[in-house]
């Protein structure tokens, strides 16, 4: 009989100890602080690929320095929830489609704050108007480059059922190359084609991007709901 519960006493620690484990995790305060902002250039909002890109977050006085990631969503705006205390806010390198910046910002979070984090895009597009054609729709929309040491791969017009729109999710694209980009000055036109499939839809969205050689990811403009009917 002693034997066993000697045995028993081993068991009965562990568990003591699991469940000490899981009143700690229980009573673990949760972060209340949001820190939410926009990655803009002059001013506005970059149109992204939803979640495509990412900034970081590094908080001062812990022994651990570790990262936090921040997603950014495809209207250029993010949002994280936090515990008080003073960051740096950093812009990856090759992580976006602007030139690089190494710069760290410095955020003091004290409850919640907004912040803009500017960015300098390699290209960016402007004057957009949107057309509906017979089970088509079209864009024209001009190109500037802006940051320079890249040059223009191609630009892209997708169309899809959702506000998410970007190479991932659509359900039809146009595009033109580099080598029929040659003057920038000049308007750019793509029509893309809305699959028979949809034709009885009522609406559509239309979005453009540009894409940077040798950047992974692409800039694009605000998603536009086109109307068929």
């Amino acid at each position: 009989m002693k034997s066993k519960i000697i045995q028993c006493i081993p068991a009965l620690l562990l568990a003591f100890m699991v469940g000490l484990s899981g009143c700690e995790k229980d009573n673990r305060t949760e972060p209340k602080s949001v820190l939410k902002g926009r990655v803009v250039f002059e001013g506005q909002p970059i149109g992204l690929r939803s979640n495509g890109v990412q900034l970081e977050l590094w908080q001062y006085g812990y022994q651990l320095f570790t990262k936090i990631p921040v997603h950014i969503d495809q209207d250029g705006k993010f949002s994280a929830s936090l515990f008080d205390g003073n960051y740096k806010l950093v812009r990856l390198r090759g992580n976006g489609p602007w030139a690089d910046n190494t710069d760290s910002i410095d955020v003091e979070l004290r409850g919640s704050k907004e912040i803009d984090v500017p960015v300098n895009p390699y290209f960016v597009l402007k004057n957009d108007v949107y057309a509906k054609g017979e089970g088509k729709v079209s864009a024209t929309f001009n190109v500037q480059q802006v940051a320079t040491g890249r040059t223009i791969e191609r630009v892209n017009l997708y169309i899809g059922t959702t506000t998410i729109v970007d190479p991932n999710n659509n359900v039809g694209n146009a595009q033109e190359v580099a080598a029929n980009l040659t003057d920038l000055s000049k308007p750019v036109t793509l029509t893309a084609t809305i699959p028979a499939g949809l034709a009885s839809r009522e609406y559509v969205y239309a979005r453009i991007g540009v894409k940077t050689s040798g950047v992974g990811e692409m800039l694009f403009g605000i998603p536009q709901k086109i109307m068929l009917k």
